[in-house]
């Protein structure tokens, strides 16, 4: 079943998130008034070294008020592709640089209510280039065991959606290309 858009207004814009009501027909055939949060894409940088650890962040998140280990992300940014935005945030949250990064697996959080589309990339070959030059995401960083993640996440030491969406997808085995190529192609600095 599809549901038809027949107009859009903005509510409320930001930089960073727009409230927008929609009127909407259901398949039923009632018109109603949805509201709809638009936000950027989000990119989301996978850093794995060759001892199967995971390079994470611990991170305070004033909203919820909660700390936990996050992966890096941050706003793909206009005129930027997704695979760029990872490779910025990587360096800049964290101080390292990915050689190369390929898609490793893509999420939309929330499809019900919001627009938000997360390109999570995977680097295997990421060097140190200095300190983090982002000096409000994080002051503590950490190669984390791949098999101690799981634990991780039922302790709600992972709590990040975006997070767990890539720590997931490494567990499983996720590195695999799209079939489709994606939005995030692979790419080598």
């Amino acid at each position: 079943m599809q549901w038809t858009v027949h107009g859009e207004r903005t509510i409320h814009d930001t930089p960073w998130v727009r409230l927008c009501s929609l009127d909407v027909e259901q398949p039923d055939g009632a018109r109603v008034d949805y509201h709809v949060v638009r936000l950027r894409d989000v990119a989301v940088p996978a850093a794995v070294d060759d001892r199967q650890r995971v390079l994470m962040m611990w991170r305070h998140r004033f909203v919820t008020d909660t700390w936990a280990w996050e992966l890096p992300m941050g706003l793909v940014e206009d005129g930027e592709e997704p695979v760029q935005a990872a490779a910025r945030e990587l360096e800049e949250e964290t101080g390292w640089r990915p050689g190369s990064l390929r898609e490793l697996v893509y999420a939309e959080p929330a499809a019900g209510i919001t627009d938000a589309r997360h390109f999570v990339f995977l680097t295997d070959d990421a060097r140190r280039i200095g300190a983090p030059t982002e000096r409000n995401e994080s002051d503590r960083l950490e190669w984390i065991p791949l098999s101690r993640v799981p634990s991780m996440i039922a302790r709600r030491e992972i709590v990040s959606g975006a997070t767990l969406v890539g720590v997931m997808a490494l567990l499983v085995g996720g590195d695999q290309q799209p079939s489709d190529g994606g939005a995030g192609h692979s790419t080598t600095e």
